[in-house]
């Protein structure tokens, strides 16, 4: 006999990792000293609930989704992550419990990502102050 979790079928919303990546676009271009402060997961909840949701259960339908997305929705999307940005850095301080349980592997790649781009920048700019002070 089957189990449950068997048959429950597996389904994506197909403008998540567009969010995502729109997320580390913008991102890239503030200041380091505010990204540190910047929960990345609190402008994505805010930017996903301010889209329409398009899940698919299929590969068929995810490219489908995936298109639909990337040709009507990116104007929507890039201004939903600009006002989740601006709406999480007016309380950057703000304190809250973080849910718990597992990251997506998606979440997990996007994250290991983001945090190899910024010590590869940090190591970027290390090295481009010790060349100037070696000049002196």
């Amino acid at each position: 006999m089957t189990e449950l979790a068997d048959k429950i079928p597996i389904y994506r919303n197909a403008i998540e990792p567009l969010v995502a990546e729109e997320l580390e676009q913008q991102l890239h271009r503030l200041p380091k000293q505010i990204v540190q402060y910047l929960n990345p997961a609190q402008v994505m909840a805010y930017a996903l609930n301010r889209l329409p949701a398009l899940y698919a259960t299929s590969e068929e339908g995810w490219r489908r989704q995936q298109l639909l997305a990337k040709q009507q929705l990116k104007e929507q999307i890039v201004t939903a992550v600009r006002q989740g940005l601006a709406a999480v850095q007016k309380d950057p301080l703000k304190s809250s419990t973080p849910l718990k349980g597992e990251a997506t592997v998606e979440q997990k790649d996007i994250l290991k990502g983001s945090i190899r781009r910024q010590q590869w920048a940090s190591y970027v700019q290390k090295s481009a102050y010790k060349s100037a002070y070696l000049r002196l």
